[in-house]
């Protein structure tokens, strides 16, 4: 099974080796190498179509083509002053989004020349993260200081809501019915939010924890928070080495995931069906997990050093 649209599978992974890989998601086979020789990955995201990927780095985004033969970045978009340590794709593929430690959320559009952003939204803090509404309005990101920010991009406006005062809102995410508001802090924390009211001008936005929010998930740094495409679950990765899934409706740890080799895990997504994981590591590797039996089922090694950031995306994985 090649990893390209053409059979619905597409795996790529992004690291501290200044590389990125993209994989047969069903054999473990690395497909093709393309070279990111400017800094590491900070995060990797694909548009819809499943063409092209998105390359976060440091001052940078590089877009790559899926299926193209070449090993070098098609375009970047530049002006960001320290890292971008977050970044993805509008809905139907007109512009991308990204968060950077300068404390900028952008929007870049991909139907101009231009590799400046047209708009933004400066705080006065590191951020963290970015994730977008699947209302294809309201971009949310979370800064160092324990801030999310709710962004109406027709209006200009923002509202904020603080988790936990001073600690970094690491990773988060909306599921797919736009519901819920999920983010991992520094300290390990799992907070779970019902949103609703996401008005023209958030007048009505309402962030409420759900009744057992928050959890502490992991004893130590959390590094990524993901919900499954069906918003039952919630899967969380950390610096301690595991990967857990926890229940949507009252954060009940459901399984942990552990492998004697896994070092810390920066990222985890669920396959569509709910019956895997695949997971990115600090050890090189990254893992294809079944979720029945939180038994390792695949190993994509290749890697010379971190695997911290990946793109996963699937009709169904065997």
């Amino acid at each position: 099974m090649p990893s390209s649209p053409g059979n619905g599978v597409v795996l790529a992974t992004g690291g501290y080796d200044h590389t990125i890989r993209f994989w047969s998601a069903a054999s473990g086979v690395c497909c093709r190498t393309v070279q990111h020789p400017d800094s590491q990955v900070n995060a990797l995201a694909l548009n819809s179509t499943k063409d092209l990927l998105a390359a976060a780095g440091y001052q940078h985004i590089r877009l790559y083509e899926v299926n193209s033969p070449n090993n070098q970045h098609d375009h970047s978009y530049e002006g960001v002053s320290k890292n971008v340590v977050g970044v993805g794709f509008q809905q139907d593929g007109r512009w991308l989004y990204s968060a950077g430690e300068d404390g900028s959320a952008r929007i870049w559009d991909l139907r101009t020349t231009a590799t400046s952003s047209q708009k933004m939204n400066q705080v006065n803090c590191p951020l963290s993260c970015a994730t977008l509404h699947p209302n294809q309005s309201h971009l949310l990101f979370s800064d160092q200081n324990g801030n999310i920010y709710v962004w109406d991009l027709r209006t200009e406006k923002s509202h904020k809501i603080c988790p936990d005062k001073g600690t970094n809102v690491v990773s988060l995410d909306v599921d797919p019915d736009g519901v819920y508001l999920a983010c991992v802090t520094s300290r390990g924390n799992l907070f779970v939010y019902s949103i609703s009211g996401l008005t023209l001008d958030l007048s009505e936005f309402k962030a409420t924890p759900t009744n057992s929010s928050p959890v502490v998930a992991h004893p130590t740094y959390g590094l990524k928070v993901r919900f499954s495409p069906d918003s039952t679950l919630v899967v969380t990765s950390s610096a301690d080495k595991t990967v857990k899934i926890w229940k949507t409706a009252d954060l009940s740890l459901v399984s942990t995931f552990r492998d004697e080799k896994q070092r810390w895990v920066w990222d985890a997504m669920f396959s569509l069906d709910n019956e895997h994981l695949i997971t990115a590591s600090s050890d090189g590797m990254a893992r294809l997990w079944s979720v029945k039996d939180c038994k390792v089922r695949r190993e994509y090694a290749g890697h010379q050093k971190a695997v911290t950031a990946m793109a996963f995306a699937d009709s169904t994985v065997n």
